[in-house]
């Protein structure tokens, strides 16, 4: 188990995930691998399947028709599996609490598939892109512990 947590925070793989967001977090997202902000160098990178993903990056707020998916796209991460909720809406829901399609919470969500989960915010909206790295290096320092 020790090799395996060496090799999580050397190298955390990101699969990125919009349960109804208005593109201003994905873009922002997005922006982590441009050269500006280079998230690769911290060993990060996003990746096409949560099969392979260390870290899922949820953006948006947890509506109704997609609080099943999500939840299917964390039961198919290997674990340990950092959640990422990234802006206030996938934080708390921001100033779509009361809207008649919302679901429950991101939090809420993955923690009724996995009570145990690790789930990491990402406040601001839209997060700066170095809001983000700092969540995913405080990430890579959480896993030292599992």
């Amino acid at each position: 188990m020790a090799l395996v947590n060496w090799a999580l925070r050397k190298s955390l793989w990101v699969y990125h995930v919009n349960t109804g967001a208005c593109n201003n977090c994905d873009i922002e997202l997005l922006d982590l691998l441009t050269p500006r902000f280079d998230i690769e160098r911290f060993g990060m990178m996003l990746v096409g399947s949560p099969r392979h993903a260390d870290v899922l990056a949820v953006t948006g707020v947890c509506t109704r028709q997609a609080q099943p998916r999500l939840q299917e796209v964390y039961r198919q991460t290997p674990k340990p599996c950092i959640v990422m909720a990234v802006g206030s809406c996938a934080g708390a829901q921001g100033i779509f609490t009361e809207a008649y399609h919302m679901g429950v919470g991101v939090d809420n969500a993955i923690r009724a598939v996995d009570a145990s989960a690790i789930i990491a915010y990402v406040p601001g909206c839209p997060p700066k892109p170095e809001a983000m790295i700092a969540c995913a290096v405080k990430a890579m320092e959480l896993i030292k512990t599992l």
